[in-house]
């Protein structure tokens, strides 16, 4: 492989890092906004630590990241972790869009969770046989916690939905308005699409063990299966992100931008 070529496949290694990595720090932080303010106290704790876990994942693929980047840059000054989460811009970031999407009630906040978790469920369970070693052992670590994550959204979702009339009108209205930004999931980016790039999942291939998931536990809970024909959002892996994105940057990198090289 010549060198052009190498320094290609870096950048779409250190781009899927990121991808990653991204995906699981603003669906982290969105769920951290729930601390204190959960339905009840040992609710409050479990989603605190899922956020927790997420965040962990998001550091050790920003971890890589870095690494992978600064071994295709000679710049003096290295690039770091949290260069990546706290000094980037909005249309710097890859994360998938339904990460990003405010909190809403209950009903929508474990509806996100359930979406995403058993995304990752499917992808985590690929990504250990990647090629690239770093990639499998954290996907390997991940896959422990994920597990947990996509049994604990699902309950919440067979509760809700089998539960009072209320809690299943909400829960229904929060999987049909978070439907359309889970197609994105499913649809590679350009860093994804190289056949040289032998580290990545093939997000096609996982589509349907994923939808089949979705489907026994929507039946369990006496909800409706959202129109898998429905239009689907995309343009969080390239960049392209609602406006609510910029707001959780405005939070989250608010010290580092106003103290530049702060330290604890």
């Amino acid at each position: 492989m010549d060198s052009k070529a190498t320094n290609n496949a870096k950048n779409d290694l250190a781009n899927y890092t990121l991808y990653l990595a991204d995906s699981s720090l603003i669906m982290g932080h969105r769920l951290s906004e729930w601390t204190g303010h959960g339905p009840m106290l040992e609710q409050d704790i479990a989603i605190s630590n899922i956020a927790l876990d997420l965040i962990g994942q998001a550091r050790n693929f920003y971890q890589y990241a870095a690494e992978i980047m600064n071994s295709n840059n000679r710049a003096e000054k290295k690039i770091t972790e949290d260069d990546l989460a706290y000094l980037r811009n909005a249309n710097e970031f890859r994360n998938l869009l339904i990460t990003e999407l405010t909190n809403g009630d209950w009903a929508k906040t474990i509806s996100k969770l359930f979406f995403f978790s058993t995304w990752q469920f499917y992808f985590f369970q690929k990504l250990i046989y990647s090629k690239d070693k770093q990639l499998a052992a954290i996907a390997e670590k991940s896959l422990k916690e994920v597990t947990y994550h996509v049994k604990w959204s699902s309950e919440w979702v067979i509760r809700l939905g089998d539960g009072t009339e209320e809690s299943k009108e909400r829960m229904q209205k929060a999987m049909d308005d978070l439907w359309p930004y889970t197609g994105e999931m499913f649809v590679p980016a350009a860093f994804e699409t190289n056949p040289e790039n032998r580290f990545c999942v093939n997000v096609i291939g996982i589509k349907n063990e994923w939808l089949e998931k979705i489907k026994l536990v929507l039946q369990e809970a006496t909800l409706d299966i959202p129109d898998e024909k429905a239009w689907m959002h995309s343009g969080g892996k390239n960049g392209i992100h609602t406006e609510q994105l910029g707001y959780i940057l405005a939070e989250m990198q608010f010290l580092q931008r106003a103290y530049p090289g702060l330290e604890w």
